[in-house]
């Protein structure tokens, strides 16, 4: 299936620009320490630039 990336939303988007809380929607995280598996296409690498104050990263083989 190619490289996924394995992204968790370790800061709330309270208090956050209403652009940062729809990057976080558009990648499904809706809650503090909520986890989701993407693909690692260049889109999703954009966003996570958006908000790569509010999520950690884990590059997984798949």
């Amino acid at each position: 299936m190619g490289n996924m990336l394995k992204i968790q939303m370790v800061k709330s988007e309270i208090g956050r620009p209403e652009k940062q809380r729809k990057v976080l929607r558009g990648m499904g995280l809706s809650r503090l320490n909520s986890t989701v598996t993407l693909a690692d296409t260049p889109e999703v690498r954009g966003m996570i630039n958006k908000v790569i104050h509010l999520v950690s990263v884990e590059e997984s083989k798949e």
